[in-house]
């Protein structure tokens, strides 16, 4: 269990830090220890301390743009899209690192802990094992089904053999919505190029 320092203030913010034996803080006020990072500054004290405590809460859901050098990192190495890897993480789990679901997947990425084993994942909280296990198991659905993007993303929400047994997206509403919102966050996350045309004897040339 994490244990938790609760300073009992009333001052307008509240940091919340995560310290290096994974243990919560809770503080009034910047801290400096070292290899601690803040995960949270709660507008106020009242209810701190209850969000700290629970993992899957907002408290610890980071801004997007916080894993982009993990993503980047394995979705070079395994030849995966950064914008649907990010999508997949926003849909999954909004950047909480220690969101759970009700059907127990786990983490950023929202793992099944008999999966993440598949990959040798020690810790599925780890952002970077987490990330790491997910890219390598998207790239092996990108195998298993052609490289075919709105497959993938289904067999991820669904498991393959759903979207084999069914020879495509299964007809599961939840499936169904959740390829639709990885699409659109895909697209949100997808650089947008100008493409500019250049004249082969431009005039006065």
């Amino acid at each position: 269990m994490a244990i938790f320092s609760v300073c009992s203030v009333a001052r307008a913010e509240v940091y919340v830090y995560e310290m290096p034996d994974g243990s919560r803080m809770i503080t009034d006020h910047p801290i400096n220890a070292k290899h601690s990072r803040v995960v949270r500054v709660a507008p106020t004290v009242k209810g701190a301390g209850q969000l700290a405590a629970q993992k899957n809460s907002p408290v610890f859901r980071e801004a997007p743009a916080t894993y982009d050098r993990l993503i980047r990192r394995y979705a070079d190495e395994y030849g995966v899209d950064f914008a649907l890897v990010k999508a997949i993480m926003q849909a999954e789990s909004s950047f909480n690192p220690y969101a759970v679901s009700d059907k127990g997947a786990r983490g950023l990425m929202q793992m099944m802990p008999s999966t993440a084993g598949q990959y040798g994942v020690q810790d599925i909280y780890n952002p970077g094992e987490n990330i790491r296990a997910a890219v390598q198991h998207l790239k092996y659905l990108f195998d298993t089904f052609d490289h075919r993007p709105v497959l993938v993303i289904a067999a991820y929400n669904a498991g393959e053999n759903a979207v084999k047994k069914h020879r495509g997206i299964p007809p599961y509403e939840e499936t169904e919505n959740y390829v639709k919102k990885v699409l659109q966050y895909k697209r949100q996350y997808t650089p947008n190029y100008r493409i500019f045309s250049v004249a082969a004897n431009p005039s006065g040339g």
